[in-house]
């Protein structure tokens, strides 16, 4: 006798693990409980794919495959918001799989992705600067890379919002992002020399050797030997300062989380009015991220990797912390509701990020200057 396979049932499968990838991290996903979300056993899963690494790389492929098909047919800008628009609200994961979870493909799967972004990335390069033939090549790259960085903020948001509504202010964001003029740029200050640690501040250089490995490697494959090693000493005298790598972990982004909050939350309070803070914070928030680039992708990609307790306080500041920006912008654009507001405040945090960690453009002298003008862009609060 022969089963005959449900038609579709791969691409349901992918469906189902993008959307378990993206809501709980990889890590947290066994391939059970994606079988169940298809209504299979998971041995049955087994016969479709091998194992999670390639459904991963399958649910991201198959958004990349959407992105390239839009993409092929924009002759104008307003073709390249409508493309990314789309697969932004249709392949709503993506963001989430590409900025945190592709890094734990295969170091030759990682290449080739990053190969496909950039040729993503050329095609809306050609067409930018057909219509603006002015810009430079290095400035309209780094206005498409915004681009697709703000609209794969709309991953993060904890609920979907109505596709149409959304799909029209990603393409008004995109337009916004695509016309900033980074002419007359400002290098920004030149960073403070590091002092050398003293030998009581041992758990501050271990604070920093994590957030730093974690980011570029994972939790999971850093060793404690590896973490010793970063600041002169032994795996084991870690213990010393910490009782488990998770506990580093969980202190690490703690620390992290602080300065952050102090740092923005600082020029808010300062600012006179609600425009004057909002033009405070982003300037303070963009000014954290070029140099705290380790903790915004730790934050984002290890947060999953920590204990119960650890992560729910971490996801609590995080929505604390969107809360506050939601509420400024909303007074100063009391037009615009909540959700307007939600999506435009995590296309900026998606961009800024993605901006201080992206090479060669996160190596521009004035970065800052270009990461607050494309800020205030995708928040709709020109100068």
């Amino acid at each position: 006798m022969v089963v005959r396979r449900p038609p579709g049932r791969r691409a349901q499968i992918l469906a189902v693990a993008a959307d378990r990838f993206h809501r709980s991290g990889y890590h947290q996903v066994s391939m059970t409980e994606v079988a169940a979300g298809v209504g299979i056993t998971a041995p049955a899963l087994y016969r479709h794919f091998r194992g999670k690494p390639e459904l991963l790389d399958r649910a991201v492929r198959l958004g990349l495959d959407a992105l390239a098909d839009g993409l092929r047919t924009a002759r104008t800008t307003v073709e390249l918001g409508a493309a990314l628009a789309a697969v932004a609200v249709g392949h709503r994961p993506l963001g989430t799989l590409v900025q945190r979870d592709a890094r734990l493909l295969p170091p030759a799967r990682r290449a080739e992705l990053r190969r496909e972004l950039r040729t993503h990335v050329a095609l809306m390069t050609a067409v930018l600067r057909a219509e603006r033939p002015e810009l430079a090549r290095a400035d309209a790259e780094l206005l498409c890379w915004s681009a697709l960085s703000g609209c794969a903020g709309l991953s993060y948001l904890s609920v979907a919002p109505q596709p149409r509504r959304a799909e029209a202010l990603l393409r008004e964001l995109v337009a916004a992002v695509l016309a900033v003029s980074l002419d007359g740029t400002a290098a920004g200050p030149e960073a403070a020399p590091v002092p050398q640690p003293r030998p009581q501040a041992r758990r501050e250089e271990l604070l920093a050797a994590a957030v730093r490995l974690f980011h570029q490697r994972g939790f999971d494959n850093v060793s404690t030997d590896q973490l010793g090693a970063a600041v002169g000493i032994s795996g084991p005298s870690v213990y010393r300062h910490f009782d488990s790598k998770a506990d580093l972990l969980a202190a690490s982004l703690v620390r992290s989380r602080e300065r952050l909050w102090h740092q923005v939350d600082g020029a808010i309070a300062t600012a006179a009015g609600p425009r004057a803070a909002l033009a405070a914070g982003l300037g303070a928030y963009v000014d954290f991220a070029l140099r705290n680039g380790d903790y915004l992708g730790a934050m984002l990609s290890e947060t999953e990797r920590l204990a119960p307790p650890d992560r729910r306080i971490a996801v609590d500041f995080r929505r604390d912390f969107l809360r506050t920006w939601v509420g400024l912008l909303r007074q100063v654009r009391p037009e615009e509701d909540a959700v307007a507001a939600r999506i435009r405040v995590h296309a900026l945090f998606s961009l800024v990020n993605d901006g201080v960690r992206n090479r060669p453009h996160s190596a521009r002298p004035d970065l800052g200057d270009c990461l607050r003008r494309l800020g205030r862009a995708v928040l709709g609060v020109p100068e």
